[in-house]
């Protein structure tokens, strides 16, 4: 365990040393940089054009709209990330080929202890899982020079990577459908439109109200 002190003094630190190689690097760009102002300097600038009227005007509610529906599919998709490492964790001791436990089939590698840590298992041990008598029969067939134990470990570490990625991709699919779900019900809202169509709109609640 991390001492919470310890952790806040670090952080601290870290705090403080971006804070003075900011405050240094203003400073020293103060002091060095050249300053000859003149009124076109010291005009406006913004994007390559020059300012007409004044800068407090409303702007179009489309921008918030789409700005808005960014953030919250951009968050969205920013999910598929972690489920991406666990899938590809999952999936790599899945893989036969990866998979390797003691002679005995007690104990798990450091290679394979190592992959159950990242997925957040602090003390990975081999799984319990119980072949059934069909199962049985194909382990000891492919087992080789492998002992009993040794192969029907290895075969659960398979199974619980199997399991794990099955559960990671079902969920993950429900998610996406989920979202494109959302995705078509604001485009069917015209959402995602520039230029809405109000006198549509307008009739077809003229309409409804008739």
């Amino acid at each position: 365990m991390f001492d919470p002190i310890l952790i806040a003094g670090f952080i601290a630190l870290f705090v403080a040393i971006g804070g003075v190689f900011l405050a240094v690097n203003l400073l020293v760009g103060r002091l060095v940089r050249p300053r000859m102002p003149n009124s076109e300097k010291l005009e406006v600038y913004e994007c390559g054009e020059p300012t007409i009227g004044s800068s407090f005007v409303q702007f179009d509610l489309r921008f918030y709209v789409v700005a808005l529906l960014f953030i919250i599919f951009d968050v969205e998709v920013a999910l598929f990330f972690p489920w991406a490492t666990v899938f590809g964790k999952a999936t790599q001791l899945a893989d036969p080929a990866g998979v390797s436990v003691s002679a005995d089939g007690q104990s798990l590698t450091p290679a394979v202890a190592g992959v159950y840590k990242e997925l957040g298992l602090t003390k990975p041990v081999v799984p319990s899982f119980e072949p059934s008598p069909r199962q049985s029969a194909e382990i000891d067939s492919k087992r080789g020079e492998k002992s009993a134990r040794q192969a029907e470990s290895e075969w659960a570490v398979q199974k619980s990577g199997q399991m794990l990625a099955r559960t990671a991709f079902v969920d993950m699919s429900a998610f996406y459908v989920i979202l494109l779900v959302g995705f078509a019900y604001v485009w069917y809202r015209g959402d995602l439109d520039w230029v809405r169509a109000v006198a549509d709109q307008r009739a077809k609640a003229s309409e409804g109200e008739v």
